[in-house]
């Protein structure tokens, strides 16, 4: 229905070499926000914005929820709707900043051993010797480890940026097991089981959290935890 919407935010966004999940994100908040409003194109303001944000916010969601639509709809209007926007009228909204939880190493290693899938294993063990994000532990292919200098290279990573990280002994280990077990696949290291493509980040936040509570972790937990 907003095909041709769509096609103008992704030329937008792709002249700025944004990526394509926050294209994808700028997408899905759009189509929400129009079929929200269903107004056409040319009677859209800056209220109709501020009403179906307002609406949200008071709906109950979380603000990076809420910052997701603000963002989104922003990049829409002033990109490709070349609409004034002002950050004043229709601001994003603050987060509450809390410190994060920090696992012991006598944690993790409950998590490891509580966690019956070696691919899920692998997964927890490599974003803890690393620090990888858990966009970044699904994007990984085979030849991102090298077993020689004990290193994993992990590419286009937040900012588009690369970089080595340390590839621990025991997580050699694990991914070892796994990558025998497993077939030795040669593209992607953790492909998904039923497509063979990317797994999505909400699977292994679900498969993380699982592991930490038949570990018996009593803190509240997400994998952050595991790049901090």
């Amino acid at each position: 229905m907003y095909e041709e919407i769509f096609n103008q935010i992704r030329f937008a966004a792709n002249k700025r070499n944004l990526k394509d999940s926050t294209i994808h994100a700028y997408c899905t908040s759009v189509a929400h926000f129009l079929n929200h409003t269903a107004k056409d194109i040319d009677a859209l303001t800056t209220d109709d914005v501020d009403i179906f944000l307002t609406e949200k916010k008071l709906s109950g969601i979380s603000p990076e929820t809420y910052n997701h639509y603000h963002s989104g709809i922003r990049f829409f209007y002033k990109k490709v709707l070349k609409m004034n926007w002002d950050d004043d009228d229709i601001p994003r909204m603050k987060r509450d900043r809390k410190l994060p939880t920090v696992l012991t190493k006598a944690e993790i290693s409950a998590i490891l051993d509580a966690t019956p899938n070696l691919k899920h294993k692998a997964m927890i063990a490599t974003m803890y010797s690393g620090g990888l994000r858990v966009s970044e532990v699904t994007h990984l292919h085979y030849d991102d480890i090298s077993r020689t200098n004990k290193t994993i290279h992990i590419r286009d990573g937040k900012s588009r940026s690369d970089r080595y990280t340390l590839l621990a002994d025991r997580t050699l280990e694990i991914l070892t097991e796994y990558w025998f077990q497993c077939g030795r696949p040669r593209g992607i290291l953790f492909p998904s089981s039923w497509t063979g493509d990317y797994l999505t980040k909400d699977s292994v936040i679900q498969f993380f959290r699982e592991s930490a509570e038949r570990a018996g972790i009593q803190k509240h937990v997400s994998t952050h935890c595991l790049w901090l």
